[in-house]
């Protein structure tokens, strides 16, 4: 595992599975809301140039998003995708418990930007969208998987698995 995306949807873990890997496994992480997120959660003009420089690497571990704007860059270029396919219940709690702890503690996300009440009945809010599109995000994952053949998928279905996975990875880091 050298070039790893963590798949899944908003509020699944794919930030920490990425941090937790890119530790473990001494390669570094790219975050891609940080490098496409702009003041005023604007996209960053340098967005797609600076996720193709960083996939060229010969090493990386991030997220699976934005495809609408990267296409399958990351499908083509990583050796392994981690799937976080947790049950839309699972989900919803996450991303409903991560909003609105952001929402009290105001805290930034990226370049200035944070969590606003009001975003709350947008259509694109994490937790509607978490919702909606649960089964979508489950589909096109599956779709990529079959197409990229040569990639290992590793699916993980409930967070029992992804703890038990995650330290298998662990065992296997300090045991080499």
């Amino acid at each position: 595992m050298r070039r790893i995306l963590v798949a899944g949807i908003s509020g699944s873990g794919k930030t920490t599975m990425a941090r937790r890997l890119a530790e473990l496994l001494q390669l570094p992480r790219y975050e891609l809301d940080a490098l496409h997120h702009g003041a005023g959660w604007q996209k960053r003009p340098e967005f797609e140039a600076d996720v193709e420089r960083f996939a060229a690497e010969d090493a990386w571990v991030c997220e699976d998003q934005y495809q609408s704007f990267l296409g399958e860059l990351l499908w083509e270029r990583a050796d392994t995708v981690v799937w976080l396919d947790l049950p839309r219940l699972v989900i919803i709690r996450r991303v409903t418990w991560r909003t609105f702890a952001r929402l009290v503690t105001r805290v930034e996300l990226w370049n200035g930007n944070r969590e606003r009440w009001r975003d709350l009945p947008s259509a694109g809010h994490p937790i509607r969208w978490a919702w909606e599109q649960h089964a979508e995000r489950r589909s096109r994952t599956e779709t990529l998987a079959a197409r990229y053949p040569d990639v290992e998928v590793v699916r993980l279905r409930s967070v029992g698995e992804v703890r038990e996975w995650l330290d298998s990875v662990a065992r296997l880091r300090h045991a080499g």
